[in-house]
């Protein structure tokens, strides 16, 4: 029988994730924005940030950047590269802003106005440039683009454009590269979203070509949502890109991983793990974070994140796959079932503690980042010059 501790090592030791820059900056809600004397106001800090995160979680190598928060034009590649070996993080994927301006108040690519489209496909065209000289493969997008009353928009001709405005920036992919596309079904239109849901992602990407992909926000669901039959369907067609983790009460909450719903994103990780089971296929998922960390510490309330996936996806790892088929063809429903349970029942933490002795991490990295007094300094150099960073969208 194979031990767990054999299938926890193959599992995890590939297993990264990568953190959002704008999970270290100040964010707030609509309503406001609550400072934290240690959060990081220039992209050096964040860089800093997020090399806590790798140096005590050992699988966080990649910081996803954000262009005008992070790298706006007139940004050298030489700078960000430069930071990037100075704190040993790799830039990740690189996420256009096609919602902050002003002049995206109709929207982006589905803008009515031409000259609107063609300023946010430059911006699409300057983050896929950017992408390649940083070596990054990954470019994610997500537009607020919508309405917010009936009759305001041609529907069908904002999905012409949309398909237009995508197909010409897949066409400015190099071969290196893959476009993930995200959707959300409300927020910050309210009667209609341009891209809604998986199925609307699902098509453009299909429509833009064979290097785009869709990405999965776990919070941009309706309550109650089957997610992991949204991925075993995306996994059937080979059109997942990737996730931003995050959790949810409501809406998109952008709680931390787990906190609301853990047997929800171990259903998701098991789907996963059954589709490379059966197929003998590792998939090529990017997992990202994309929370707004306004009440808890940042960098803590990232590493808590990355450990509370480490175990959710070793529970996974755990999952007996010839059993479940078994009850499964023999209409086995109870049994079936408690083969998800019991995976998901397993405490996995003394496992992921010898995983990290192995490895030279320490046992509870949340501790060891607290003992470290990285954030005693960090609130010593930053404290009182605070800068008012971009509003969270």
């Amino acid at each position: 029988m194979i031990q767990h501790s054999d299938v926890l090592e193959r599992s995890l030791n590939d297993f990264a994730i990568e953190v959002p820059s704008w999970g270290f900056a100040n964010t707030g809600t609509r309503f406001g924005k609550y400072l934290q004397a240690t959060a990081a106001s220039t992209l050096e800090e964040k860089f800093a940030d997020a090399s806590q995160v790798h140096i005590f979680t050992g699988k966080c190598p990649t910081l996803a950047l954000h262009v005008e928060w992070d790298v706006p034009k007139g940004t050298t590649i030489s700078s960000v590269l430069e930071l990037s070996a100075r704190y040993g993080i790799r830039p990740g994927s690189i996420n256009p802003n096609t919602f902050q301006d002003q002049s995206y108040k109709h929207g982006s690519l589905c803008n009515e106005e031409a000259e609107i489209r063609a300023q946010a496909l430059d911006h699409i065209f300057y983050s896929i440039e950017l992408a390649a000289g940083l070596s990054s493969r990954d470019i994610s997008l997500w537009f607020a683009d919508g309405s917010n009353y009936p009759g305001m928009a041609n529907i069908r001709k904002r999905k012409e454009w949309m398909e237009e405005g995508l197909r010409q920036a897949h066409d400015h992919l190099g071969p290196q590269h893959r476009m993930l596309i995200e959707y959300k079904p409300f927020e910050p239109a309210f009667y209609h979203t341009d891209i809604a849901d998986w199925g609307m992602s699902f098509l453009h990407a299909r429509h833009a070509g064979p290097q785009a992909r869709v990405l999965v926000d776990t919070g941009h669901h309706y309550i109650s949502q089957n997610i992991e039959q949204i991925v075993a369907w995306l996994l059937s067609e080979d059109m997942l890109g990737g996730f931003h983790f995050n959790d949810r009460r409501y809406a998109d909450d952008d709680l931390t991983l787990g906190s609301i719903d853990p047997y929800q994103i171990f259903r998701i990780f098991a789907e996963i793990g059954h589709y490379e089971w059966e197929t003998n296929t590792k998939a090529d998922i990017a997992y990202m974070i994309d929370q707004s960390h306004n009440v808890k510490n940042k960098i803590e309330a990232m590493i808590q994140t990355v450990t509370t996936a480490q175990e959710l996806y070793a529970k996974a790892a755990l999952l007996d796959h010839e059993a479940l088929e078994f009850h499964r063809a023999h209409q086995e429903i109870i049994d079936a079932e408690n083969v998800y349970k019991d995976a998901f029942a397993t405490d996995v933490r003394p496992l992921l503690q010898d995983w990290r002795r192995a490895h030279g991490l320490p046992e509870d990295p949340l501790k060891a980042f607290r003992a470290s007094g990285y954030l005693k300094e960090v609130a010593r150099q930053r404290q009182g010059r605070q800068k008012e960073s971009a509003a969270y969208a």
